[in-house]
């Protein structure tokens, strides 16, 4: 159900983007696309071999809920959720996949994987992405909510000034111009 968004600026934010708000829906709904999903962040080098499952899919939806509730907290200045503190933190204690410079045939160095990921360690990955955002105070001041239509993905906003307002410009912010260019011509269509 509809594609995989790595807009955030953020792995965990990206992680919280595989809700569909609207209607509500799931992109992760099973093992291809979270093995597509690790691929797209970069957690996983493209071509190692993933044996995901529906653990793996359950773990990841998961900490997205707990995700969510922590973003929610921090977007609308209320205390994080104390339960989903304690498991992010049980979820950042394992070892995530060890990354290693393995040299390609034109002699270049590229990331790899020591060992073929496990979802313990993917989900540590994310845990530990996550940890670092929320106790980072410039990260967190950086947190916004899309105010594209129909759009609830959450990003860092990093833009020089702090005046983003989509999570993407191709994608929201390319909607949010031909909606104003359909208001502001279709007075003068209907006067024709």
């Amino acid at each position: 159900m509809g594609e995989l968004r790595f807009d955030g600026g953020r792995v965990c934010l990206d992680l919280v983007a595989t809700r569909v708000a609207r209607p509500v829906g799931e992109r992760l709904d099973r093992a291809e696309r979270v093995v597509e999903w690790a691929y797209g962040t970069g957690l996983v080098p493209p071509g190692t071999p993933v044996d995901a499952d529906a653990a793996w899919t359950q773990g990841l939806t998961d900490l997205r809920t707990l995700l969510e509730a922590l973003v929610g907290a921090q977007l609308t200045g209320a205390p994080p959720p104390q339960d989903a503190v304690a498991r992010l933190n049980d979820l950042a204690r394992v070892a995530p996949p060890a990354p290693q410079a393995v040299p390609a045939a034109d002699g270049t160095l590229t990331r790899a994987l020591a060992a073929p990921p496990d979802a313990a360690g993917l989900l540590a990955a994310v845990a530990r992405d996550a940890v670092d955002l929320f106790t980072d105070p410039v990260a967190r001041s950086q947190l916004r909510r899309c105010e594209g239509e129909n759009c609830a993905l959450v990003y860092l906003d990093t833009s020089r000034g702090r005046r983003r307002r989509w999570c993407s410009s191709e994608v929201c912010g390319n909607r949010e111009r031909v909606a104003r260019h359909r208001r502001r011509t279709a007075p003068a269509l209907r006067n024709a």
